[in-house]
């Protein structure tokens, strides 16, 4: 079955039917997600050799463009997936692509820091405020990202700090969302469709093997702009297309798809990439709650 022809069955008999619950009560579309699993559809992107679907960019903007007609929140989640995911693919190795591939596995993006045009966007370099500590084969990740899609419902996240060794650049890692100590805080900040489950993560500070870093210690801007920018310029195209029906509409770009880093905004200069646009790698594309004092009452960040 093509993943078209999937992609369809899912649309008709998962996300329809939920679509107007989901954005009357902001309820994360979880049946819907796991659906898109089952389909092979959050593997779409992943290489065949770790039992993906071996697809690019324009398959990616294929399904994110069909299911924002139907339901923008489900749209966004799969847009912040797919571009962590090409992400985890250009570098290879990582532990969480045979779950990825397996439909088990939901991956979000977490690095934004600050608000809209706030402190968090005025370094030109994208330094990060998140800090990275190493301690043999553990690191403490410190820091909080706003507007992360799918926050608490993901099963990991694309994570940026600042390098361990250096002042320069910044570093990336696949945090699991089971890690210890990584909270949603229990008032959510909101912002993208009702359902996408966009809220704040805190990690505080969060122990993780040092083996999650994703590529080189300090390379993580890199990475960002060679895979993750040009897949959401492309995938929140998509998802802004033409409504269709109630419950869609055009869907913001949330800010947790903001990518730091000198001009990288959508504007003059940036290239958006075309019907070749590359697979991740650079391949081509063949179409319990705890109180804090003085501070928010969290909430651990469970994978559903």
């Amino acid at each position: 079955m093509s993943y078209r022809t999937s992609l369809s069955v899912v649309l008709a008999e998962f996300v329809a039917p939920a679509a107007e619950r989901t954005a009357r009560e902001a309820r994360f579309p979880r049946e819907a997600v796991s659906a898109l699993g089952r389909a092979g559809l959050l593997g779409l992107t992943v290489a065949p050799e770790f039992g993906g679907g071996g697809l690019g960019l324009p398959e990616a903007v294929d399904v994110v463009a069909r299911t924002a007609r139907v339901c923008p929140a489900t749209a966004v989640v799969l847009m912040s997936h797919f571009a962590a995911v090409a992400a985890i693919e250009s570098c290879g190795g990582s532990w969480v692509r045979e779950e990825v591939a397996a439909g088990r596995h939901l991956v979000g993006l977490a690095l934004f820091e600050g608000e809209s045009g706030g402190p968090g966007e005025e370094d030109p370099y994208g330094r990060p405020c998140s800090v990275a500590s190493g301690f043999a084969d553990v690191v403490a990740l410190r820091g909080r990202k706003r507007s992360v899609v799918a926050a608490g419902e993901a099963d990991s996240y694309l994570w940026s700090s600042r390098p361990i060794a250096g002042p320069d650049g910044l570093t990336l890692w696949v945090v699991p969302a089971r890690a210890p100590d990584l909270f949603v805080p229990e008032r959510p900040d909101g912002g993208g469709p009702g359902g996408s489950g966009t809220a704040t993560l805190r990690a505080d500070p969060v122990l993780v093997p040092a083996d999650v870093m994703l590529g080189r210690d300090g390379g993580g801007l890199g990475i960002l702009l060679r895979c993750v920018r040009p897949w959401l310029l492309e995938l929140r195209a998509a998802a802004d297309g033409p409504p269709a029906g109630p419950t869609s509409g055009a869907i913001p770009g949330p800010a947790s798809c903001a990518i730091p880093g000198p001009g990288v905004g959508a504007g003059p200069g940036v290239p958006r990439p075309g019907a070749d646009a590359l697979r991740p790698g650079g391949e081509r594309s063949t179409p319990g709650d705890e109180e804090r004092p003085g501070g928010d009452v969290l909430r651990p960040a469970p994978a559903a």
